[in-house]
């Protein structure tokens, strides 16, 4: 059993990654008072951010937060009760490997977001290289919609009323909610990092929208409006085969998931006759522009670490995924990339060989069926 062991009154947070997110959450941590430490690999973004001594927030949060931001991981990481991972779930892997041998015992690891299996491969990491004792979980989104505007600053669009969160194993997230909710107690409890990683709307959306767009994005250089003018009816039905199939997918292991349809009118209020008329009548989604160039994070990140996961967990599960291994074979083609052999998949995430009561029951409990009867 991981022990969180805190030993001052306000946690201390590490976010690892300087990106659009990583300085919202940072700026925003530090702004709230917290002591907050920031890795980045870019010598520009640490000396600008040292320079200023933290980041500053405009738009929905106004205000400067002290923030140390730095090179070295180790002197991030060290001290550090929570550390929140920013990257791109892509990086994820890579980053586990970096950070592994400076993590200490009892700390929380939190992906910001996991997409789908983002927990369970990180976790797999930290076993097979020997790392601390700590304490792995995933949010389902990020917290803000934020851009960097220059190193040291940035816009903050809005922030989420709520996101769920779970810990792997599930019986560990209220510890992880008890200690982020100091400072962000917009964090909720998942039933299970399977809800997190299934509840991708966005594996669903940014990829297949990208994609059949394709031509229009390297026309135009995404000028045009990438949900409203996207998702034509054609586009439409494409996004709801692949949005039964990610549904299917998770009733499989027995965990419930709403459509994109109803996601639309929980979150945005947004109702239509199908999938595409309801994206078209989703206001929030107006003015937001497609991306520039296909070399994109909708592509790069969500087709390994979104849809190849879903996919690999249909073939393991006996469930047809024809929408998601199109979209897959479409994106490794433009990239000239084997995304299957890079992604994430079932042997990945250590679940070759588990029934989904197995799945289920390690990542509840941490265990597997045949584990706790044994």
């Amino acid at each position: 059993m991981i022990t969180i062991v805190r030993s001052r009154p306000r946690p201390r947070f590490a976010v690892l990654g300087a990106g659009h997110g990583g300085h919202a959450l940072a700026g925003y941590l530090g702004l709230l008072g917290y002591p907050v430490r920031l890795y980045t690999h870019t010598p520009a973004k640490a000396e600008a951010i040292s320079q200023r001594g933290g980041i500053r927030l405009e738009g929905a949060v106004e205000g400067f937060g002290p923030v140390e931001a730095s090179l070295d991981l180790a002197e991030v990481l060290g001290g550090a009760d929570i550390v929140m991972d920013t990257h791109p779930a892509h990086l994820h892997r890579q980053m586990a490997q970096e950070y592994a041998p400076w993590l200490e015992d009892g700390q929380v690891l939190v992906l910001n977001p996991g997409r789908t299996g983002g927990a369970l491969e990180v976790a797999r990491v930290l076993e097979e290289r020997a790392a601390a004792r700590v304490l792995v979980a995933e949010a389902q989104t990020f917290l803000f919609a934020s851009r960097m505007l220059e190193p040291g600053r940035a816009r903050v669009f809005g922030m989420k009323r709520s996101v769920s969160l779970a810990a792997l194993p599930a019986v560990l997230t209220p510890r992880v909610l008890a200690l982020l909710r100091h400072a962000l107690p917009q964090f909720t409890g998942a039933e299970s990092v399977l809800e997190t990683s299934l509840y991708n709307i966005g594996g669903i959306f940014h990829p297949t929208l990208t994609l059949l767009n394709a031509g229009r994005i390297e026309d135009t250089g995404g000028d045009y409006e990438f949900y409203h003018g996207g998702a034509t009816p054609g586009v439409g039905r494409v996004l709801e085969q692949l949005d039964q199939e990610r549904v299917a997918v998770a009733a499989a292991l027995g965990v419930t998931v709403p459509s994109a349809r109803e996601w639309l009118w929980e979150v945005y209020g947004a109702a239509g006759g199908d999938l595409q008329d309801a994206i078209r009548k989703n206001v929030a989604y107006a003015g937001i522009k497609a991306p520039g160039t296909l070399d994109h994070r909708y592509l790069e990140e969500d087709i390994p670490a979104s849809l190849v996961p879903m996919a690999s967990l249909g073939q393991y599960l006996g469930v047809p995924t024809p929408g998601m291994d199109s979209m897959i074979a479409l994106a490794s083609i433009i990239h000239s990339t084997d995304y299957r052999a890079s992604g994430r998949t079932v042997a990945r995430l250590g679940l070759e060989g588990l029934s989904p009561d197995e799945i289920r029951r390690l990542v509840l409990e941490g265990r597997t069926v045949r584990e706790a009867i044994s």
